[in-house]
């Protein structure tokens, strides 16, 4: 047999074994979201539900209108689409100054935004809160926006920079030669080239917010304006004990935002999330 047939075979066995256990924790979930809260602390534990103990009581609940989810998922994904939107104009604005101007204290400038991605968002909590009081943003929706698109701004605005430092600059030049403006050249020429860095760092984003929960913990306490991680996080010891039941099912029933944003840009991610980490 070849030895190159030999080294694929190997990998392909490598990889579909790291995909199984890549899928655990997902089989996981979708098999105690099925199961009545009775069976959460049996032993053994079992991975899969048989099908004779299969039941949607979970969901049901959830999805009850005492519940009102629709509220939380509403907020999440309010909050989530307006950041992602605002991080995409931003940080693609400010990739191309970097990446096409020359200018006193550029260097510094990336320097800094290279430096602010190894700071934790939360690791500044208590002058973001102050910010937030003399705002006035405090318990209200508005009050996540600007804070997460703070912090996914510098890796978006790297992440993108590096895309359009591998687009070729004869396309401004062009541009330029034919009497466009520098605005016209951004909006109608690399901005619409943009679209895989822009759609790569966009899922990461709406990532990030819908599932920031230390932040939306302290300046949300509002019931209405709660997100859903709050929301989850409000099943762990309630009234002295939690419901797996209702937890497994919430959580699955959030991933369904995650996987539209993802399938609506996948045939960018790959070319955009390579391509930008080829240059800084």
């Amino acid at each position: 047999m070849n030895t190159s047939k030999i080294s694929k075979g190997v990998i392909t066995v490598l990889l579909l074994i790291g995909a199984v256990f890549m899928m655990l924790p997902m089989l996981y979930l979708i098999s105690y979201s099925l199961r009545p809260n009775s069976d959460m602390y049996q032993y053994p534990p079992t991975l899969f539900v048989s099908l004779r103990d299969i039941t949607i009581e979970n969901y049901k609940y959830i999805l009850s209108e005492n519940i009102n989810i629709f509220i939380y998922f509403k907020n999440s994904i309010f909050v989530g689409v307006i950041s992602m939107i605002l991080v995409a104009l931003m940080a693609s604005s400010l990739a191309y100054v970097l990446s096409r101007y020359t200018f006193k204290g550029k260097k510094f400038i990336f320097s800094l935004i290279i430096a602010t991605m190894i700071i934790p968002g939360l690791g500044l909590i208590i002058p973001q809160y102050q910010i937030a009081v003399k705002l006035n943003i405090i318990n209200n929706l508005f009050g996540l926006i600007p804070v997460y698109t703070a912090w996914m701004l510098p890796f978006s605005t790297f992440m993108i920079k590096g895309f359009v430092d591998n687009l070729p600059r004869e396309l401004d030049e062009a541009a330029y030669v034919d009497g466009a403006s520098t605005m016209c050249v951004y909006f109608r020429i690399i901005f619409p080239l943009m679209k895989p860095a822009i759609a790569a760092v966009s899922i990461f984003n709406f990532l990030t917010s819908w599932e920031e929960y230390g932040w939306a913990q302290t300046v949300i306490s509002s019931e209405k304006l709660r997100t859903i991680p709050i929301y989850i996080a409000g099943f762990f010891g309630r009234n002295n004990f939690t419901q797996f039941g209702y937890v497994f099912a919430v959580s699955f029933l959030s991933l369904i935002p995650i996987l539209v944003i993802f399938i609506s840009f996948q045939k960018y991610f790959i070319t955009g999330l390579t391509t930008g980490g080829l240059k800084g």
